[in-house]
């Protein structure tokens, strides 16, 4: 069963490998539909060969290639001609927002909240949202699944693996404070 929910993953959400892992793997759970475009890659990527200067790119463009590859569907294109239209106070972050609509998406996850005020995002029918927010919803709702996912992305940790608590300890690093302190209830599973 697939879920209509559609979000799309600001390229701040993608940027911290640990993060983008995590989310990768909720977007394998079907609970939502996760959408990216070429641009949310391009920016993500490019932010962290600035900082990173030791990676890469092709690296970079191998994880890419496995996002696009194992998350259905989740490459918008053919939105470029709604950017112009787009109103944000950073015309840098319209792209987000017209691959959101031509996607048919409800929810941007993002971190940067300010960049995406919800009375500019309310004439799109759009909404942006923290990540530990939407973790936190979806472990409301789905727990089970939520926790699966959680499990997995600790069973793809080998270099080095990690026991529940670091990789709790890791979530909470990336800001997840809600969500790692209700998965920390159920480490066992995880």
């Amino acid at each position: 069963m697939s879920s209509h929910f559609t979000v799309i993953y600001d390229a701040c959400v993608l940027y911290p490998a640990p993060l983008r892992d995590f989310l990768m793997r909720l977007a394998l759970t079907d609970l939502f539909r996760a959408r990216w475009s070429d641009m949310i890659h391009d920016e993500w990527m490019r932010n962290i060969l600035a900082q990173r200067p030791d990676l890469k790119p092709e690296d970079l463009e191998r994880t890419r290639s496995l996002m696009n590859s194992h998350v259905r569907d989740c490459l918008v294109t053919g939105f470029e001609h709604l950017i112009p239209s787009v109103e944000l106070p950073d015309p840098d972050d319209r792209h987000v927002v017209a691959a959101a609509i031509h996607s048919g998406a409800s929810l941007i996850v993002t971190f940067n909240l300010k960049d995406f005020p919800a009375e500019q995002l309310q004439r799109y029918n759009l909404a942006a949202q923290h990540p530990d927010d939407i973790i936190f919803d979806l472990l409301d709702l789905h727990p089970a699944r939520v926790c699966e996912a959680a499990a997995n992305h600790r069973r793809s940790l080998k270099n080095p693996p990690k026991t529940a608590d670091e990789n709790l300890d890791t979530l909470l690093k990336q800001g997840l404070t809600q969500t790692v302190g209700l998965l920390r209830e159920w480490k066992v599973a995880i």
